[in-house]
């Protein structure tokens, strides 16, 4: 029996577990390697899944441990990283899009032949069990005729509206094509050949930072042989509908390839009065017998077998079970099919207008920038609204970010953008050089209380010690309203109101800014740290998302499930008074050592928030309550399953008091910013419904 393809992942992002997870399924296969220019990254993913790390693709190449890799960094640099291993005697998956161009796929597949090793895409969703059914049907006929085809894929992309905008897929308005249509192209590459493009139409655009244009709506029109094909690809706020649709003369299936569902309309031969119920129960029975095979299988699994995992399984299955039985490469995943679907959107490209594909030239610096406040997390919802209202007050500002491209390219004489590793001391003292005011909103989402530790705490001392050093006079640090216990609606919320003692039951945001908070005080306290404390409710505005959950448990852009049941008036405040209490903290003396619940004035329930979306822009979303006991049983059961038959470690244990925090039941008394700061939260219901709704382009139309 020959031995599994032992394979490395470079790049420990977010794409990288889902890998990780199919890798560890795939009997053919084992996980030998993760590699990232972060280190902390690759060492805590490798530590998770008990494999080496490596911060170099040199290294990771030397070291010998690999017979293959999956690249799965941003897109533009698969090309060069792909042929690189290529070259080292390496087999290689990218994840789509496989480049940037067909042209660049080409060369990918070239150098693949060359080495004499395998090229594979990463078109994971051509691996799902409901697909493969689909395919055997219409192979065998049971469609009859194929005629036309729609292939969709109609999900929410909140980057658009709310960023980060510094994502690939914004650089350019090509890219969120290249980035989406590998999905849909590959659908139909794999059934009918290639195909022809024959038009391609971009709609509904929204405007990036810098009045910078981007699409949010495609239409593609194409043909392979008999079979016309339409392409679908909408990204405003919209009920998900990814799907492929085949039409034939004697039937319709339409798979649902986000749930792994396939359901086929069929004409019968009953009387013109049965034949429709007879139609529609052929139907039901369908989505009632995939809802539970669905059903048994996410239960059976204990959830590890959803149909995106499932996808990444089954693609990973055809790869390694090729290679290790000497098999030919799967068509569906090959480099051939790869090049095929790269042109198709390269000729997609090529007919939309000039000005579609145009980005907004960037504005002209005229002088250098003099930098007196520093924003850490500038790129974020708060960040952004924060950078704008100091330059409009007359600041210049110092953004950090992971990289030197931020969403302020219209100030180029007021903003710099600059990339600083939060985990340098030195580095991030010698950024703070000529600085007055430093806001830290930073914030590090983790699933383990040991990187919490590592990668918020550890990042938020450090940044209060590089003040220190620095000499700057103040440092603001943005915390959160969740670390609280707000269970009680009898208690009413002040900034002299502790924390709980033990949080170690708490969600792990805000166990997390709680302990960041109790670290910089002590720095405060034994040393003088000049610091301010900021707590934000459930903040809302333009560029802040419809989805918010501090709200409720979202299920598409028209369902909710909201915390609790939804009367009890929320901690809601709009961005721009956010901003304003910020700047304020900054500016008074009398704000050191002191922290802030900026918290708007109490008007809205979570029902009132969605009534006045209903009133305000016609959209009617579905509102459910939450049964909080429920969740918490639900979790208590997930967290019992996780850890004493899955043996995962550094779980968070679930409790009542943190679902009910999550509900806001407990309300806040803002008079100190209000007193000592004298902030004024808008007060006008109708003007806060006009900014917080009306003017935040929750829905991106």
């Amino acid at each position: 029996m020959s031995n599994p393809i032992r394979v490395g992942l470079i790049g420990a992002g977010y794409i990288a577990t889902w890998h990780a997870d199919a890798l560890r399924a795939t009997p053919d296969a084992t996980l030998a390697a993760i590699c990232d220019v972060s280190e902390a990254a690759a060492t805590g993913m490798a530590e998770a899944y008990g494999t080496r790390a490596f911060t170099s693709v040199e290294a990771l190449i030397e070291s010998g441990t690999c017979d293959a890799v999956h690249i799965l960094t941003p897109p533009h640099l698969h090309h060069d990283l792909a042929i690189r291993c290529l070259e080292a005697g390496l087999h290689v998956l990218v994840e789509k899009p496989v480049a940037e161009s067909a042209r660049q796929t080409r060369a990918i597949a070239a150098a693949a032949e060359a080495a004499g090793k395998r090229f594979s895409a990463g078109h994971n969703f051509l691996g799902l069990p409901s697909y493969i059914r689909l395919k055997e049907m219409m192979a065998e006929g049971d469609l009859g005729r194929v005629s036309a085809a729609e292939i969709c894929w109609a999900l929410p992309l909140a980057p658009l509206r709310s960023g980060p905008y510094n994502l690939w897929l914004l650089r350019e308005p090509k890219n969120l094509l290249l980035e989406l249509g590998p999905h849909l192209v590959a659908f139909a590459v794999d059934l009918f050949g290639k195909p022809t493009i024959l038009h391609a139409e971009s709609a509904m655009p929204v405007a990036l930072p810098g009045d910078d244009p981007r699409p949010q709506s495609f239409r593609i029109l194409a043909q392979a042989g008999d079979v016309r094909i339409t392409f679908v690809i909408s990204l405003v706020e919209t009920i998900d509908d990814r799907s492929v649709t085949l039409r034939g003369s004697s039937a319709r299936a339409r798979l649902d390839f986000a749930s792994d569902v396939l359901t086929v309309e069929r004409d019968n031969t009953s009387d013109l009065v049965v034949n429709p119920l007879k139609r529609q129960l052929g139907l039901s029975w369908q989505h009632l017998r995939e809802g539970l095979r669905n059903a048994a299988v996410q239960a059976g699994s204990l959830n590890q077998k959803g149909p995106y995992a499932l996808s990444f399984r089954g693609m990973d299955a055809a790869l390694y079970g090729g290679l290790v039985h000497g098999r030919c490469p799967d068509a569906r995943f090959s480099g051939q099919s790869a090049v095929t679907v790269m042109q198709a959107i390269d000729d997609a490209i090529a007919l939309l207008p000039p000005e579609v594909l145009a980005t907004a030239a960037p504005a002209v610096r005229t002088r250098d920038t003099r930098p007196t406040a520093m924003v850490i997390g500038g790129t974020g919802f708060i960040g952004r609204a924060l950078t704008r209202r100091l330059v409009a007050d007359g600041h210049d500002v110092r953004v950090l970010s992971r990289g030197r491209h931020g969403p302020f390219p219209d100030l180029p004489d007021q903003v710099e953008t600059v990339g600083v590793s939060l985990r340098d001391l030195d580095a991030l003292t010698e950024s703070m050089k000529g600085i007055d005011v430093v806001f830290n909103l930073a914030k590090s989402m983790d699933k383990t209380w040991a990187d919490a530790l590592v990668n918020d705490v550890g990042v938020a001392t450090r940044i209060g010690m590089a003040c220190e050093k620095a000499g700057v006079r103040r440092l603001v640090y943005t915390g959160t309203i969740a670390s609280y216990d707000m269970s009680d609606p009898g208690k009413t919320i002040t900034e002299s109101t502790p924390f709980p003692e033990d949080m170690s039951d708490r969600n792990m945001y805000a166990r997390s800014k709680a302990e960041c908070e109790r670290q910089l005080m002590k720095l405060h306290r034994e040393r003088g740290l000049p610091l301010t404390i900021a707590r934000p409710g459930i903040v809302v505005g333009p560029g802040g998302p419809l989805q918010h959950w501090g709200i409720g448990r979202w299920h598409g852009a028209g369902a909710v499930r909201i915390w609790g049941h939804g009367t009890n008036i929320l901690p809601f405040v709009l961005i721009d008074d956010v901003a304003d209490g910020l700047i304020r903290m900054a500016a008074r003396t009398a704000a050191i050592g002191q922290n802030f619940n900026l918290v708007g004035e109490p008007m809205l329930s979570a029902r009132d928030y969605f009534d006045a979306i209903h009133e305000a822009l016609g959209a009617r979303i579905r509102v459910k309550a939450g049964n909080l006991h429920a969740f918490y049983a639900s979790d208590a059961v997930k967290y019992g399953l996780k850890k004493y038959a899955l043996r995962k470690r550094g779980l968070v244990r679930p409790s009542l008091a943190d679902w009910k925090s999550r509900a806001h039941f407990s309300p806040f008394d803002n008079r100190r910013a209000k007193e000592v700061l004298e902030w004024q939260p808008e007060a006008d219901r109708a003007a806060f419904v006009r900014k917080g709704i009306t003017e935040a382009n929750l829905f991106g139309f």
